[in-house]
């Protein structure tokens, strides 16, 4: 049985051998269909399993819709816990010269109740750094990409480029749009 009792066909990553269609939201997109997801902190997973399907498949309303990432809240990275504010401080190197540019580790409310702050947990037991930018990301996307890659700590971030084939947009209206990549 599927999801919620439905017969839509629900499997792990690992027992698929394809994966025909992925749909899924997303915290924005700009008007090339580059995404930021994660915001939720499964960002690692929901780029393996979006990047493994032959077709993905956006469905946003149109609040989400953004003139280039970054405007509307964090860009999340996830870093892994071992020396996590060493990588924050690599991150803050290299992006420091963009404008508007700042970053911290995610926190929530501790569990004891006690007015602190806990680092937040992804579903793979690492930490997230949000990227915050006060006008959005300028520059070329796929540098930006390439360079986080490349620093010491860093496990994956949540600009999913070039990876959306269509995005379904529901509009204050009630219409629909549809969006395909060019």
């Amino acid at each position: 049985m599927g999801h919620k009792g439905q017969r839509i066909p629900m499997l792990a990553l690992a027992d698929a051998a394809e994966i025909h269609l992925s749909i899924d939201g997303a915290d924005e997109v700009d008007p090339d269909l580059n995404l930021v997801k994660g915001r939720g902190g499964s960002l690692l997973r929901e780029k393996m399993i979006e990047g493994a399907g032959a077709r993905f498949v956006v469905i946003v309303d149109e609040s989400k819709l953004v003139p280039r990432l970054g405007c509307t809240g964090a860009v999340p990275v996830e870093v892994v816990p071992f020396g996590s504010v060493y990588t924050l401080g690599l991150i803050r190197k290299v992006f420091d010269k963009l404008p508007g540019f700042h970053a911290r580790l995610r926190t929530v409310k501790s569990k004891a109740g006690d007015h602190q702050e806990d680092l937040f947990l992804t579903d793979n037991g690492n930490y997230i750094v949000e990227m915050f930018f006060d006008d959005g990301i300028h520059g070329n996307l796929r540098d930006i990409s390439d360079s986080l890659l490349r620093i010491t700590g860093v496990v994956e971030h949540g600009m999913f480029l070039g990876m959306a084939t269509k995005v379904i947009v529901a509009k204050k209206d009630g219409t629909v749009a549809v969006l395909s990549r060019k």
